[in-house]
């Protein structure tokens, strides 16, 4: 595994994302994207509960970028993870727990919880990743800044503001491949000017950042929200979990373990913003 070599993590707070480059050799896509297959058949927890997945929280690498954006040793993970083959999630959306407001607390100073977006197969020259919008991560607004469709191919790894607007399923088309087609206008192309898939989309994605109040606020609003928690309530850590994570310089919050016992977790389907 040839590990993180460069992290631009000035380009990250200037542009809100950034892609660091050849973080994971051929080989170990293609055993991420077999444990990706039987996880879809066998497990639907998140990617720390999962013993086949759970090693690109645990290797180092995402430990490694999130120190060098941050600037910080101590990493959180609060159980937020997740892998998706061929997903259907389209449209322009935020990850914060405060979309709409600008006066929320989200919005105050640095926002210190990033996006790691691991796409196993190629979407350089093929079509199907992810749209952002660049420099969008200092305003609610889901219309400012410029779409860009991010070109990552095999073993990359993208990284994102939780308050970067973004949207997965991103048309690539052959010419002008300048042009990046917003979300609605995926359909408006014919096929012949689309560039073609690489087999099956399948990725992996997973939230780290500081132990700090935009932390606590994200995780409380994720325990409003019924989607995470059902995630929650079918993960559990195991020893052997806990203690790779540990030496791979994670803090974990076993956040699965917090909602236990709490009949109020997960009430709401759709985004409702926490008061303040």
């Amino acid at each position: 595994m040839p590990g993180v070599r460069k992290v631009d993590a000035a380009g990250f707070w200037d542009n809100g994302w950034t892609i660091v480059r050849g973080v994971y050799t051929a080989e170990d896509v293609k055993r991420l994207r077999d444990a990706a297959y039987w996880s879809r058949k066998h497990f639907g927890g998140d990617l720390l509960a999962n013993p086949r997945l759970r090693e690109v929280l645990t290797d180092g690498n995402f430990v490694q970028i999130a120190r060098r954006i941050l600037g910080d040793d101590k990493i959180v993970y609060c159980g937020d993870s997740a892998f998706t083959v061929n997903g259907v999630q389209r449209g322009f959306h935020k990850d914060n727990a405060d979309r709409v407001d600008p006066q929320a607390p989200d919005w105050n100073g640095r926002y210190t919880i990033l996006r790691f977006g691991v796409y196993l197969q190629d979407h350089y020259r093929h079509t199907g990743g992810l749209n952002l919008r660049h420099q969008s991560h200092n305003t609610p607004d889901l219309s400012v800044g410029k779409n860009v469709y991010v070109r990552t191919r095999p073993g990359d790894v993208a990284v994102w503001s939780l308050r970067t607007t973004h949207s997965g399923n991103a048309t690539l088309l052959r010419f002008p491949k300048s042009y990046a087609p917003l979300p609605h206008q995926h359909d408006k192309f014919p096929s012949w000017l689309v560039a073609p898939r690489d087999g099956d989309r399948i990725a992996l994605f997973a939230a780290l950042g500081l132990d700090d109040a935009h932390m606590s606020r994200y995780v409380d609003y994720l325990k409003t929200r019924k989607y995470m928690c059902d995630i929650w309530r079918r993960s559990r850590y195991d020893e052997s979990a806990v203690s790779a994570a540990e030496q791979a310089g994670l803090i974990v919050r076993n956040v699965p373990a917090e909602i236990e016992n709490d009949a109020n977790a997960g009430r709401n389907v759709d985004y409702v913003a926490l008061p303040y």
